[in-house]
């Protein structure tokens, strides 16, 4: 690690001025919608009889097929040497096996809308540890982006808490998450492997990520078999939450490499702004108190920090 923290990759770069801009916030909206979908079809699986640990296994195991194919087509398969395998174990824990179990495994109790709140939470935890590592230069439209989406978690998470029927453990337990994303953003950046494109980098994390859920369900005895009760449907929904895992993954990796970490944890805000409304209009969520200030002030600290966006000549 001592090598990734004084010379930041040189293959990650601002995001360029024009079209290069342009590019990276469509992916950033792409992605973030993905991410969006995503949170909810955890409910509906929940709803549909899976247990968080086997929808989130079986639906990375049809990801990272889909990756390994679309790399195989590219040539650029997955290289395996002592520098990815790091890279893969690791990229893998914070960023796909632990985040998404904790998400998958809150949802039922707290809420789509609440998750996708808290998706916005990273991008303060990935500027100041930037700046820590000198990745960043401070820019006060990007600090104040992120204290305003702070600020917007920050409010909800608060009324949330002071609900009379607050689940303070899972709440609790829910925070993690944006704080492996955060590192995980941070640790991709870091030791991006020379010369490796997004398409071979998304599915050797995600064939990482896939077999720590599978030690971890075996040795917990945890079982991964499909609702048998609604079959059909269950294997659709997988299938459906695979092809999305694999977009969301590789465009994450292409945002990443485009942007940096920083414009990367955008995702978890562009998350939010797509995934609430979908909650409250498909799966009747009811709106959470303090939910539309909450939303704005993320939403201000979106668009704060797109502006203090690094360009390059």
């Amino acid at each position: 690690m001592r090598e990734a923290l004084s010379t930041p990759s040189s293959s990650l770069t601002p995001v360029r001025e024009g079209a290069g801009k342009a590019s990276a916030l469509a992916i950033l909206l792409a992605a973030g919608l993905l991410l969006g979908i995503t949170t909810n079809l955890s409910k509906i699986a929940a709803g549909a009889g899976f247990s968080p640990l086997a929808y989130l296994v079986w639906s990375l195991i049809g990801a990272t097929g889909i990756l390994l194919a679309h790399a195989f087509s590219r040539g650029v398969l997955p290289v395996l040497n002592r520098r990815s395998m790091e890279y893969f174990v690791i990229a893998g824990f914070l960023t796909t096996a632990g985040a998404n179990l904790i998400f998958f495994s809150a949802v039922p109790h707290l809420g789509v809308s609440f998750i996708a709140l808290l998706l916005a939470l990273p991008p303060l935890l990935t500027y100041a540890g930037a700046l820590m590592l000198g990745m960043e230069r401070f820019c006060r439209w990007r600090a104040s982006g992120v204290l305003l989406a702070l600020s917007g978690t920050g409010l909800l998470v608060a009324r949330q808490w002071s609900a009379a029927d607050a689940q303070l453990m899972w709440i609790g337990v829910a925070l993690l998450g944006p704080l492996m994303l955060a590192g995980g953003n941070l640790y991709r950046s870091w030791r991006w492997p020379p010369g490796a494109s997004p398409e071979s980098l998304a599915p050797g994390m995600l064939v990482a990520a896939t077999a720590m859920l599978l030690i971890y369900a075996f040795s917990a005895g945890a079982g991964l078999a499909l609702p048998t009760s609604i079959n059909a449907f269950a294997t659709v929904l997988v299938v459906v939450q695979a092809a999305i895992f694999a977009g969301q993954f590789l465009l994450m990796f292409k945002l990443q490499k485009a942007g940096g970490p920083v414009f990367l944890s955008l995702m978890g805000g562009v998350s939010a702004v797509f995934g609430v409304p979908i909650a409250m209009v498909l799966l009747a969520e009811p709106a959470l108190p303090g939910m539309l200030p909450s939303a704005l002030l993320v939403a201000t600290g979106i668009a704060c920090l797109l502006r203090g966006t690094p360009q390059r000549a």
